[in-house]
């Protein structure tokens, strides 16, 4: 697979894509907002991050944390407006929200114009092997990053 986070499930990635697609479309409340949601490679991850708030995932059965759960998507809009990823395993299990990532960026290509949003989510995918979806607060736009690079770019119009 050109992907490098083999062990995301394809569903799992298409959800996140949906949601990520819907809110940079509607926003939240009709105010846009920005998020990044990073996927698989959770053991590589981990050691990047750092909980800014407290982790609102934590100590939750597993089943009531996968993002494949339509009953899911409120909350993921709600947590959404705070600073920091959310941070997925492969099989969709939602480990935490409001995470900061730690990564080295130095290298990176990245287009002008995009802020620390991207440049984590560049940055993670380049360090990890992760993947990761971000959405853009000032234009909508999702984009989806894989070994340090926006692969796939999906404007806020679908177009």
């Amino acid at each position: 697979s050109e992907l490098s986070a083999g062990d995301v499930q394809h569903h799992v990635l298409n959800r996140v894509l949906d949601i990520a697609s819907g809110q940079g479309r509607e926003g939240r409340e009709g105010k846009p907002v920005g998020t990044l949601f990073v996927l698989g490679q959770i053991e590589r991850v981990t050691p990047h991050c750092r909980q800014m708030v407290i982790n609102p995932f934590k100590g939750y059965e597993e089943d009531q944390c996968n993002i494949l759960d339509p009953s899911l998507d409120e909350t993921i809009k709600e947590f959404s407006v705070i600073d920091g990823a959310f941070i997925l395993r492969g099989d969709g299990i939602v480990v935490s929200a409001g995470t900061h990532l730690s990564v080295p960026t130095r290298d990176l290509e990245l287009q002008p114009g995009l802020g620390a949003r991207h440049t984590a989510a560049a940055g993670i995918t380049a360090s990890t092997g992760a993947l990761a979806v971000t959405i853009s607060e000032s234009t909508g736009t999702v984009r989806l990053y894989a070994q340090g690079k926006a692969i796939m770019v999906l404007p806020r119009d679908g177009g």
